[in-house]
This record gives structure tokens, sequence and C-alpha cells, in this order.
């Protein structure tokens, strides 16, 4: 007998993938992703280094791959610059053969099991759909936003292009950016609550040193160095070659990523996109939803939102630590009643914040001052969602008068969270 759609099919195998089925795994990956879905050999190689034994894990029907779903150790940057422990999701697919099956479940939940085991605070994700991973306890927790710069219409003067700080903007080439990069980017993630840690592969990726796809375009990439010599910026951008009418140019610089630890490093490297000869418009790439950009122009119009949507998000798999890890922007106290369907992190806790940003957490049995569940608790985690907009959505519920006012007050951050990564 025949299984119908949507009949779960227990002779489907979920298992950790060897390294010998590495070539058949990413072959599942690119189908589940509309790719081309034969990888040459120098792109599997580029990407075997990501193979972790026993966290990449694959369905199996008949022997052929059919599922895939990767995870591996990554750190989170806090509410106050805490790091965290993550278990990070990505690669997960399931070939259009065998949808409906419950393949996804077996695999969240045997890697949401083995993540609480070691001792991971949260689960992190870049959904690319947004229907699929709120039934698994994850909440959408930071967002992201692409402007795209009109040049022409910013007002900025074009006979100027130096930062007038006494700071100055240079090119550099890969090998600088691998020198450069990790330490400035450790620098903003100590700062930038929803960032993650990044990998010497990550930066090998990101120069062209190793290349994850057959075709690969070098970008430029231009450094900030403040007035005593520190480098305090850098961009990574592409340019296009276009040409409208009466040979006029027409060219978009499009920005992979613009790492910046102050707002000079910003401020220069955003003007200096602008100033490029023949470049009429700035594709930002993904950015936090209150940067600093649009009102860097002298026309903030000239920046005009091109997407904003979900970006990173998270499920708590420890509240204690979760909340213990984060600092706090008053004192006060609530008691949280967690549900938590996948029986990881349910329960009632109490949260104590103290005047000075930090905070004690504990299990209680005491009444419940707010009503959630785990997946909106993360959205409240890192500090860009409200409590009082989810009560209004019926998502929180307030056991005493006044406690999403009061969890505000203590949870949202002056500035939003923001993940500059993809993974």
């Amino acid at each position: 007998m025949t299984p119908t759609a949507g009949t779960p099919r227990t002779d489907l195998e979920v298992r950790p993938i060897t390294e010998t089925e590495f070539a058949d795994w990413n072959r599942a990956l690119n189908t589940g992703f509309l790719r081309e879905p034969t990888s040459p050999p120098e792109v599997l190689d580029a990407r075997r280094p990501e193979f972790r034994p026993g966290r990449s894990l694959g369905a199996f029907d008949g022997g052929r791959c059919v599922a895939t779903f990767r995870s591996f150790a990554q750190e989170l940057t806090a509410v106050g610059g805490a790091a965290v422990p993550a278990d990070a999701i990505s690669n997960v697919t399931v070939s259009p053969t065998h949808r409906r099956r419950g393949l996804l479940t077996r695999m969240m939940d045997r890697d949401l099991a083995a993540a609480k085991e070691r001792g991971d605070v949260v689960a992190t994700l870049i959904a690319a759909e947004y229907p699929i991973y709120g039934r698994y306890g994850f909440g959408p927790a930071t967002w992201a936003t692409e402007w795209t710069v009109d040049i022409p219409r910013a007002g900025l003067d074009p006979r100027r292009s130096r930062p007038e700080d006494g700071g100055r903007v240079d090119l550099v080439d890969a090998e600088d950016v691998r020198k450069l990069g990790p330490e400035l980017h450790e620098r903003l993630r100590g700062t930038q609550p929803g960032a993650v840690g990044r990998t010497d592969l990550w930066w090998k990726a990101a120069t062209g040193a190793v290349r994850f796809h057959p075709t690969w375009h070098e970008p430029f990439f231009a450094v900030y160095r403040s007035a005593d010599g520190e480098a305090e910026g850098m961009v990574s951008y592409t340019t296009d070659d276009e040409w409208g009418d009466s040979k006029q140019p027409a060219n978009t610089a499009r920005v992979n990523w613009l790492l910046a630890v102050s707002p000079a490093a910003e401020r220069a490297l955003w003007h200096y996109l602008c100033s490029i000869d023949w470049i009429t418009r700035v594709r930002s790439g993904w950015r936090a939803p209150d940067d600093l950009l649009p009102l860097l122009l002298p026309d903030p119009r000239a920046a005009a939102v091109t997407t904003h949507a979900d970006w990173l998000w998270v499920r708590v798999l420890d509240v204690v630590r979760a909340l213990e890890a984060r600092t706090y922007g008053a004192a006060g106290s609530l008691v949280l009643e967690v549900a938590d369907g996948a029986g990881l992190a349910g329960g009632r806790y109490r949260l104590e914040a103290s005047a000075d940003g930090t905070g004690t957490c504990a299990a209680t049995a005491g009444d419940a001052d707010l009503s959630l569940d785990v997946a909106d608790l993360a959205s409240l985690w890192l500090g860009d969602e409200s409590a009082v907009r989810l009560a209004a959505l019926g998502r929180v519920r307030e056991g005493r008068a006044g406690a999403a006012r009061e969890a505000d007050a203590l949870l949202r951050t002056s500035r939003r969270p923001w993940c500059p990564d993809v993974f």
C-alpha cells in the first residue's frame, strides 16, 4: 500500500550523515534550494570543512538523501554584550517529493534535544519562509532593512568625498581584509545585540580564498581609519556597468556587508560609497531597521526602503540562563509563565532586575504576571519586540494589570538588535 500525501513514512530513516555521504547530502541540499543539483568537485571541497560529525542530518529513502539539516556551534551576543552559546541551524531542506512526511519535525526535534543536552542557551536560524519555524518554538528576534539610495537626490556635495574628521578611507585587498576584519568584527559583536561570531572559513569565503559557488566575482574592499590610524570600519561592495541614454552613467554599488564600530566610520563609508564616480544608486544590503544611513544624507528621502523583513529567529532552550545573560533597562520584577509544547524550556520563572542592569532568574510557584509562548519570549529577549504589542495581539496575557508595560521598561533596548550575517 502506498502512503498518501501527509502520511508519515516509518521507513524513512533520519540520521547523521557520514563523510562519504556528503556529496549525496549536498545534492539534496541543492535540490531543496532550487539550485543546480550537482556541485563541481571544487565546490564540494570548499564546503567539506562545514561538515561536523553528528550535526549534519539527512533523511534517506531507499539510500537516497531526500532532506537535509545542519547545525553548528555559534556565539550570539545578548543585550549588554555577553556571548551565549547557540545552536545555529542552517541548510534545512526537504525534497519536493517528500514534503508533508514529518521529516523536518524529526530532524528539528533531534537537533534541539541534542542542543539542550549540550547546554546551548538558544538555537538560531535565518528563516527562508516565515510560517515554518514558529511551531518549533522560534520567534523573530531581529529584523533587517535594505535601502536604495538615489545619489543625485541625496544632497551630498559631489566635490567632497574625504572624511572631514581627519580620518581616511583606503581601498584594500582580500589579504588585508582577512587580517583586519576579524578583530574589527569582534569589536562590533561585543556591543551589538543579535550579532553572531564569524569563523575563519567565513572570512575566507567572503574574500574568495574559499569559493562555495562555481562563479565568484571579486568585490571591492574599503577601510575607514580614524585620525590616529585605527581601523574602525570596513565595507565590501560590487558594482555593475550600466549606462543610460546620452552616455549617462546609471551604475549601482551593492553592499555585501559594512561593519563600523563608530558613528564616524559609518558616516565616512556611506559617504564614500555615495561619492564614487558613475555610481548613481547604492543598495545598502541588509541593515538594522534603525540604521543611521538615511539620516546621514542631507535628504533622507533619497534612501528608499527596498525590503524590510524578519531576519534572525531565536529559540530559547534555557530560560534562566538566557534571562541572566542579558542586562536590563530598569529595576523590576516579573513572573513569566512560559509555554513550550516541546517540553524544553517551559515553566514559571521569576526575573529580578537590579538598578545596575544585572538580572537573576529562578523557577517559582508564584502567580504569573505574564503568560506567553516560548516563541514570543524569544522575540522579547533581544529587546526588539514589545510586550504591549504582543498583548494587543493576544499572544501575551497579563495576570497583573500593567505587567506588559513593565516588561517593556525592562526588556526593550534603545537601539534595535541586529544580526549582520546570514548563515
